[in-house]
């Protein structure tokens, strides 16, 4: 079993800190230090800006944050009153109506005496730049006013296409995950892979639909760790229900409810064949704090591989077909959710609280969750019987479907293993919840199915070998011949 995500975390960002960000500026007497990552000859285009204090700062609220060009133009300004709700474009997002959307981010992020800003858009390769700040934006700091006093130069030279690396430290082509999925062009037709190395990056990532084949691997779950507290309350529906109807979500499967909710992923994507490789993805909103994706895939052919999801409320969301192998995904409601068609395999499913494992919003004219050689386990303090395999609410999604093969399952399991609303068997009649094999995490027995939800129930051997192979269920298509 991994360690927890504490530790995880706190590994990663000990690596990431344990590299020296050369190319900063001398410090402003003995108030701060001022920094971007990467070698003195150039930093990342996409580099956010670092001002580390003697002691913890405290963000005001007026003043900004001003980069500028050698020649005096302005090239981004940050400012203090609008650093926790800012907005920016993220991967040139695009709604179903063709209006560009953008993202609430903050501009302007405090972690113990450093202050991080990122800005709205990527710099120019090959150029000089200078940073002012106002003495308002942190509180008893004097602030940036001398031109040249906290100055930086970008790189020359662009990117290789078809492999990009990503470095918090700068020594990659991109300091963001993000910055490296724009250098992909739109309309990419070809393999791409992104190498993202050991570090935390604190960001919020998308993936529009015109840029497929893209491959982002990590260096194993828990060193590369990519984290944000996006949710329903900062980008979904909750937060932009006065937004306006037409900045909706792309590629919406369900035309009533999905409107927003495509833009609160931690780490979303609307581009087929992506891959998700060696990776912890932690979306850091509270327990309580609404709707928060870990990752949301949205297209056909989505595989993550021995990646650690993180969250409370809905951490994974797949639509259209996604494959997930050698995995772990936490949560307590909900946490592998969507209408998509899911293969879930020789993965960890842990239970952070009472609640629900999944919710599939399948229609009949495809399968929905199939769990194989799956791990349910539970957080401490998580009460016997409290959870259950499904649910779904039948009276609108009549053919749901979730299937649980050769499952090992701690006591948290509730004895009926389903939830359906309204609970009347009568009203589910083309409900799937099926079950195969199921046993106890601790003993290896078999579980006691006699008093599972009356309209669910046990598959014979045959039903569950066919129902375990994932080109069956994923029609035709075979996540492992990659």
């Amino acid at each position: 079993m991994k360690a927890p995500i504490t530790a995880l975390l706190t590994t990663a960002l000990a690596l990431s800190l344990a590299i020296p960000a050369s190319a900063s500026s001398a410090p402003s007497g003995s108030e701060a230090r001022f920094s971007v990552p990467g070698p003195a000859r150039g930093t990342c285009v996409d580099a956010p800006l670092k001002i580390t204090f003697p002691a913890p700062p405290t963000l005001g609220s007026s003043g900004a944050i001003e980069v500028r060009r050698a020649d005096g133009t302005l090239a981004d300004r940050v400012e203090a009153a609008a650093a926790k709700a800012d907005k920016k474009n993220i991967g040139a997002a695009v709604s179903d109506t063709g209006l560009p959307h953008d993202f609430s981010y903050e501009s302007i992020m405090i972690e113990g005496n450093t202050a991080s800003v990122y800005l709205h858009r990527q710099l120019e390769y090959g150029q000089e730049y200078h940073v002012t700040v106002d003495p308002e934006v942190f509180a008893g700091f004097g602030g940036v006013r001398e031109a040249g006093k906290w100055s930086f130069k970008t790189r020359k030279r662009g990117v290789q296409r078809r492999h990009l690396t990503v470095s918090g430290a700068g020594t990659g082509d991109f300091c963001t995950v993000q910055g490296a999925i724009d250098a992909v062009p739109t309309g990419n037709r070809s393999p791409v892979t992104i190498d993202v190395r050991p570090g935390v990056y604190t960001e919020i990532v998308y993936v529009r639909e015109d840029r497929p084949h893209l491959t982002v691997r990590g260096a194993g779950a828990g060193r590369t760790v990519i984290q944000y507290a996006n949710n329903d309350l900062r980008n979904g529906d909750k937060a932009l229900s006065n937004g306006g109807p037409a900045d909706v979500c792309p590629r919406r499967v369900l035309e009533t409810s999905d409107l927003h909710n495509c833009w609160r992923a931690m780490f979303g994507v609307d581009a087929a064949d992506f891959r998700l490789q060696n990776l912890t993805l932690h979306n850091t909103t509270p327990d309580g704090g609404s709707q928060a994706e870990a990752f949301r895939g949205n297209n056909e052919r989505i595989a993550l591989e021995r990646v650690d999801l993180r969250s409370h409320q809905d951490t994974l969301r797949l639509q259209g077909k996604g494959f997930v192998t050698g995995s772990r995904i936490s949560g307590d409601t909900d946490f592998v959710w969507g209408t998509g068609t899911v293969f879930i395999q020789d993965s960890v499913l842990e239970s952070t609280d009472a609640g629900y494992i999944s919710q599939s919003r399948n229609d009949a004219t495809r399968p929905g969750a199939v769990f194989v050689r799956t791990k349910l386990t539970r957080a401490p303090g998580v009460p016997d019987g409290s959870v259950v395999l499904s649910r779904s609410a039948v009276w609108r999604f009549t053919h749901s479907q979730a299937v649980f093969i050769d499952t090992e399952m701690d006591d948290h399991i509730a004895p009926v293993g389903w939830a359906i609303d309204p609970n009347d068997c009568a009203q589910a009649q083309t409900l799937s919840f099926w079950e195969y094999g199921s046993t106890d995490l601790t003993t290896g027995r078999a579980v006691d199915t006699g008093q599972r939800l009356p309209c669910s129930r046990q598959l014979t051997s045959a039903e569950a070998e066919k129902w375990s192979d994932p080109s069956f269920v994923l029609g035709g298509w075979n996540p492992r011949s990659r």
